[in-house]
């Protein structure tokens, strides 16, 4: 394992959109096992294969739970909202509330090729939501929650 660079705002890399994984082999399970160590170095719960510069659909998550491989994952339902602070590694130092969906499912293959379906509430949900818009080139400050209005006497 090693660790890789991740890839900081300003990079043109973040705002493409990933190809999905069409070869389950030693090359990407050396991917998945330095992202997972880069992920830990950097004490972050989430991360995305293009933050290390590679345009492939893998995420990996480890809210504390243990560690989660998802390649080529899709949402496949959520449900409510919630507005709570997110960072993200390339965006050092930045943190804002968003507005994500408190339940999310996502279905994903592992770094053998086998379909897994994981369902997240609260900070899974958000990782999840997180992760795989890297994947899709969107940066979570496209989710930035408005203000609420504040309530007077």
């Amino acid at each position: 394992m090693a660790l890789r660079n991740i890839v900081k705002l300003g990079d043109p890399v973040l705002n493409k959109k990933s190809r999905p994984v069409e070869k389950f082999d030693e090359k990407l399970s050396i991917l998945i096992d330095d992202m997972l160590e880069t992920m830990y170095d950097a004490n972050g719960v989430g991360l995305a294969a293009v933050q290390v510069g590679v345009l492939r659909r893998v995420v990996v998550i480890d809210i504390g739970e243990g560690p989660m491989e998802l390649v080529n994952p899709e949402i496949t339902f959520t449900e409510g909202e919630q507005r709570e602070q997110e960072g993200c590694l390339s965006l050092p130092g930045r943190y804002e509330v968003t507005l994500r969906p408190m339940k999310v499912q996502v279905k994903a293959q592992d770094r053998n090729g086998k379909w897994q379906v994981f369902t997240g509430e609260d900070l899974k949900a958000r990782a999840f939501c997180h992760e795989l818009d890297h994947l899709d080139g969107v940066l979570f400050t496209s989710h930035i929650a408005p203000a609420e209005p504040e309530i007077t006497d």
